[in-house]
């Protein structure tokens, strides 16, 4: 490429012939370009591409000529900028490189790096544009601006990082958070080229095909959530590569296969993982190695066998409607645990009060599987949390368990759809009058008459007792559903009908 020194400064200006321009159909075309003083800077070439011509490639090189004004100069054709005044001297041919984008001719030094804004665009544009609303983040995205240039009204949702101490270094795109504007379409395995981002958040929209493998060339992300959306296929093979994630979640989609086993054991950052809603198959792999995990939500897909060792730290554990069986043992160590969910699988054996009364425990459901007994312990002294227990649609057998009634915080019980006997405790009905607000005993065997504060306070507490054998007023409103014959209780209360 030709080029001449510039050995001394003078005043001087480019002039460029336009007509160089017309086969690409730039506009607009400055007749002169600024220079800078320094020669360390861009030549800025703007001008919006109306058509490129067939032959042409995205990279294209035009031979024009430009006056210059100095003593000595040599002209490299590379991009400069700033300001001079001028005067012509003599013509010097260079060629000048222009790298064509798609939708902007720019030669310009940009704020944000190049690979990044490609990978933006290549986001963009595997989006339906039929389903990116006017109002949405998408729609400001308008790439005839730098995005980590231009903060306010133009790429909602892109963070940037900022060069430190005004260093010429390049930005990089370092978050995306795309709303939730029901975008249709997959994403862009250039997401991949994104190597700063930290957080990447598409939930809620309507994002399709595998999450791409090239996503795990993200080796800084922090938070990856694309819930809600219906990402297809298994997890990416190397998703373990992604070693500083806190926050994975993919839950809501239609995913399958097995959870990858190093997911469990190299991912040791992660303090909230939430697969929940999909279509994982097989046994949990063993995930005490992830010390640091807060939430654990693996519900509603189709994994099996028994349970292992939990993560000490463990505060939220949600497996609820899958294949689970075996016993539930391994949850009693967890003392930080707050909310716990197993319900909908084929866990069987003992309700023990070691999990009842974990310090931090204050939600519970375990309902609809095979449990036969519930220990409660007389809580005398003991400081617990729990306020919901739903043990619904199991096998427990027996009296009602009368220490439910020593749980300070306890407010909403559901013991309905088991194999309860005998009369219902005049202490359910104390706390009837001023601690439960929820309560059902429905489809036992339960006999008798109820406690007073049963027909008292029935405007104010939910719940239902019907589908037992009790002499149960139609006017209470527990009592709507029916009452079984008293004959279908005499064999669970030991021959008596109450």
């Amino acid at each position: 490429m030709p080029s001449t020194m510039i050995s001394d400064f003078g005043a001087l200006v480019l002039n460029v012939n336009c007509d160089a321009f017309k086969m690409i159909d730039v506009e607009p075309c400055s007749s002169s370009i600024k220079l800078q003083d320094e020669l360390t800077g861009s030549v800025h070439l703007f001008g919006r591409v109306n058509s490129i011509p067939k032959p042409l490639t995205s990279r294209i090189e035009i031979e024009i000529e430009i006056e210059i004004a100095s003593r000595s100069l040599d002209l490299m054709a590379r991009p400069m900028h700033s300001t001079f005044a001028a005067f012509c001297v003599f013509a010097v041919p260079i060629t000048v490189v222009l790298i064509f984008i798609p939708w902007l001719v720019v030669l310009v030094e940009s704020v944000t790096v190049q690979s990044d804004i490609d990978a933006l665009h290549s986001v963009k544009q595997a989006i339906d544009s039929n389903t990116i609303p006017a109002s949405s983040f998408l729609k400001t995205w308008n790439f005839q601006m730098d995005p980590c240039e231009n903060p306010g009204p133009h790429f909602l949702g892109i963070l940037c990082t900022v060069p430190v101490d005004n260093s010429s270094s390049s930005n990089r795109v370092l978050a995306i958070n795309l709303d939730q504007a029901g975008y249709d379409g997959f994403l862009s395995p250039a997401i991949g080229n994104l190597t700063e981002l930290t957080t990447l958040d598409l939930n809620k929209n309507n994002f399709r095909r595998p999450i791409p493998t090239t996503i795990t060339n993200l080796v800084k992300l922090n938070t990856l959530s694309l819930s809600e959306n219906f990402f297809t296929g298994s997890l990416p093979p190397r998703i373990d590569r992604l070693k500083s994630l806190k926050v994975l979640d993919v839950s809501h989609n239609v995913l399958s296969g097995s959870i990858p086993r190093l997911l469990f054991s190299e991912l040791r950052s992660l303090t909230v993982l939430k697969l929940s809603n999909n279509l994982f198959t097989g046994r949990i792999p063993v995930v005490i190695g992830l010390w640091q995990l807060d939430t654990l939500d693996l519900s509603r897909n189709h994994l099996s066998g028994n349970l292992s060792q939990f993560p000490p730290n463990l505060r939220t554990l949600l497996l609820g409607h899958n294949t689970l069986s075996g016993s539930i043992s391994p949850v009693a160590r967890l003392k930080n645990l707050q909310a716990i969910d197993l319900s909908a699988n084929r866990f069987s054996g003992s309700i023990s009060h070691e999990i009842l009364t974990l310090p931090n425990l204050n939600h519970v459901n375990l309902s609809i599987n095979s449990f036969s007994m519930m220990k409660v312990m007389k809580n005398s002294g003991r400081a617990t949390q729990l306020q919901v227990l739903d043990v619904h649609r199991n096998r427990l057998q027996g009296r009602l368990p009368m220490n439910l009634v020593t749980y300070d915080n306890l407010t909403a019980i559901n013991l309905g759809n088991n194999q309860f006997s005998g009369q219902i405790p005049v202490e359910y009905g104390q706390k009837m009058a001023n601690k439960w607000r929820s309560l059902f005993l429905d489809h036992n065997f339960l006999v008798g008459s109820l406690p007073p504060q049963f027909s008292n306070n029935a405007a104010r507490i939910r719940g239902s007792l019907a589908q037992n054998c009790l002499n149960c007023p139609g006017r209470v409103h527990f009592c709507h559903g029916g009452q079984r014959p008293v004959s279908k209780c005499v064999h669970q209360n030991g021959g008596h009908k109450g």
